[in-house]
């Protein structure tokens, strides 16, 4: 790359703006013509004198973690909250809701991690979620994915949303390996998956969970696709999120797993699948 810029008065603001658009240290020569105006550029020149700058990319400021307050959400230090993007951990008690399985553990080895210490952070198509948290992927100093690791260590799921897809391929090939070897929530009793048609029958849990079971057909509206299973339980996908799927069809008459939250209306239960990590042939 050759950069040459000329006569301009403000040539050393304009090196600026281009240097923040990377994360880099670079070298900068400088030197005054025999008209008396200053040139810089990026390739060395007779009589020109190297100038180092630094310029750091905003999103890659440092900043240092205040506290943790469960296995996906963080404060830093100055009040703003972080959701951890791409995952999900189990709840911690509160007295909106009960403790689910996981969720200290998830806690408590972030808190480890991050607590009092400095990171970077990611961000994706959105910056902000409706709580006006910012939603990020966290890195330390040492360039570590803590999402990742997360799920890495069986402590958090892979619940991608749209349209916040960055990392997805490693977020689910790492979760593929934590489910195979049986680590952390990939082992506990209460994420065993169950039959989907227990949802009519019994009381059902709200939180994050694993079902089995066999889609009978596939109907069409203008917002959703869905998997139908009987008429009272379906997996609906967005229209919009359709392509990342394989064809539906290649999932009619198979036992199938979906894993996700349950949504009630009435009699009808159904449960929301943005990326194809949450829904497999089994």
């Amino acid at each position: 790359m050759k950069i040459f810029i000329p006569k301009l008065k403000n040539s050393w603001l304009l090196w600026i703006l281009l240097l923040s658009l990377f994360s880099v240290e670079a070298a900068i020569y400088e030197w005054t013509d025999a008209e008396g105006v200053t040139h810089y550029s990026d390739r060395p020149h007779p009589d020109a004198k190297e100038i180092q700058v630094k310029v750091d990319n905003p999103s890659h400021h440092e900043y240092e973690v205040e506290s943790v307050h469960d296995g996906d959400t963080i404060r830093l230090k100055g009040g703003e909250k972080v959701r951890l993007l791409g995952i999900n951990t189990p709840e911690i008690e509160s007295r909106f809701r009960s403790a689910e399985p996981g969720g200290d553990e998830a806690r408590d080895w972030l808190k480890f991690q991050l607590e009092g210490k400095k990171i970077t952070l990611e961000f994706d198509k959105e910056k902000r979620d409706h709580y006006q948290r910012l939603l990020a992927h966290i890195f330390t100093l040492d360039g570590t994915h803590i999402n990742l690791r997360l799920v890495e260590e069986g402590l958090a799921i892979v619940s991608l949303i749209p349209p916040n897809f960055k990392y997805s391929s490693q977020l689910t090939q790492a979760q593929n390996k934590a489910e195979a070897t049986k680590l952390g929530i990939w082992n506990m009793a209460a994420y065993t998956p169950q039959p989907i048609t227990k949802l009519a029958a019994e009381k059902y849990e709200k939180g994050w969970q694993r079902y089995w079971g066999t889609p009978a057909k596939i109907k069409q509206t203008q917002k959703y696709s869905y998997l139908v299973f009987n008429k009272n339980i379906d997996i609906r996908i967005p229209q919009k999120q359709l392509s990342y799927f394989d064809p539906l069809e290649n999932y009619l008459e198979k036992k199938i797993e979906v894993r996700g939250w349950v949504n009630r209306r009435q009699n009808h239960y159904s449960i929301l699948v943005n990326h194809p990590s949450s829904l497999k042939i089994i």
